[in-house]
């Protein structure tokens, strides 16, 4: 896992699309808004089939990913064991072999990477460090997580995501390659994001980083560790980050939620591969009501302001939403988007799908008025 983590991929890597061409209008807004984005951000894609039942809204750029992923006949997570299910294909190859298939032009990364690794209670894990290539710094600071269900996944999966930020905030960003499950149960996902967050606060400086202007950020399982992240710091009375920004983020153990209910068949997450994430990351059922995988039953007072991306067609639609009502009632600030006929995954497509071009915008720009 170390050396294919340190490995990286420069086919991914082309996959994270500055954004800065993107014109960052958005404001925030209330809980209930739902954002599109303008077809002619991205090149067009046209899918095959009609819309799949589960997801009759969906948007043509992001139907023809999901129909790419299909299209490779692996068998469904939920029925692997977890060594063969990391060897699946990911959206990510689905984004990558459309933009070859297409003749996507691909903009230089305007990042330099390097890979360290850190100390961890029982071991070590490695970070992905993303350093602007223009300006001096210190620069603002953006601890990110990644999504896949505690189980799968990795820094290349979520490189786009990443990337993408560190260059539309101008931002050192540190990629956390947590343990995953099931050979590291709950709470170690937890304890390493932790431990990475207190890493980047004593040693921002060493990374160019600005030790006063650090934010966390994460996607579905990863915007979960995110969260929980600032709520230990906010315990344990360290510097709690200025901003932390979830993206689909895994909120509670309830999987009857009417957005799971919805799409309990949809792709590239199922209801039945949330179930199989849960079985695999906890020891016990009992533990899913734990208030750090139940973010909706934590003490959420005191948080830092907060920005939370949901996708329509995603059974965690409803996490978000709820995580968002529940941080507004303890009075945290709170700036919420939904976006339409687009999946769980969308985040990081952002040279294909424009509705992730938007969301990465969006996100850029809470940062860096949080960064101010």
């Amino acid at each position: 896992m170390k050396n294919k983590l340190l490995k990286f991929s420069s086919a991914v890597c082309a996959v994270a699309i500055t954004l800065s061409a993107c014109t960052g209008g958005d404001k925030s807004t209330n809980l209930t808004d739902s954002t599109t984005a303008d077809s002619s951000t991205a090149v067009a894609l046209k899918p095959a089939g009609p819309a799949p039942d589960w997801g009759q809204t969906i948007k043509p750029e992001m139907q023809t990913v999901i129909e790419k992923l299909a299209s490779y006949g692996d068998k469904p997570i939920e029925t692997l064991d977890p060594v063969a299910a990391r060897k699946n294909h990911t959206p990510t190859d689905a984004v990558m072999d459309l933009v070859k298939e297409n003749n996507i032009a691909l903009p230089a990364p305007k990042v330099d990477t390097t890979g360290k690794d850190i100390d961890v209670a029982g071991g070590k894990i490695h970070v992905r460090i993303y350093t602007p290539k223009t300006g001096s710094g210190p620069f603002p600071v953006i601890v990110y997580y990644h999504g896949g269900g505690f189980v799968i996944a990795n820094l290349d999966v979520y490189n786009a995501s990443a990337q993408g930020l560190a260059e539309q905030v101008n931002a050192v960003v540190v990629s956390v390659a947590y343990r995953l499950a099931p050979e590291n149960k709950f709470p170690t996902a937890h304890n390493d994001a932790l431990a990475a967050y207190e890493w980047v606060v004593k040693n921002a400086a060493t990374i160019k980083g600005d030790p006063a202007k650090i934010a966390v950020v994460g996607e579905s399982a990863g915007g979960n560790l995110a969260a929980n992240v600032s709520i230990a710091a906010r315990d344990k009375k360290i510097m709690i980050p200025v901003h932390q920004v979830l993206v689909y983020p895994i909120a509670q153990a309830n999987m009857n939620t009417e957005s799971y209910k919805l799409y309990a068949n949809a792709k590239p997450l199922n209801k039945a591969m949330m179930g199989w994430f849960t079985e695999k990351y906890l020891t016990t059922m009992i533990e899913s009501q734990n208030p750090k995988i139940s973010l909706v039953n934590a003490n959420l007072k005191g948080l830092p302001p907060t920005t939370i991306i949901t996708a329509e067609i995603d059974p965690l639609h409803d996490d978000g939403t709820m995580l968002a009502n529940k941080l507004s009632d303890a009075g945290v600030k709170v700036n919420s988007r939904n976006y339409e006929g687009v999946t769980h995954e969308f985040f990081g497509m952002a040279i294909l799908v424009p509705e992730a071009k938007a969301a990465q915008a969006y996100a850029a720009e809470q940062l860096k008025a949080a960064f101010k």
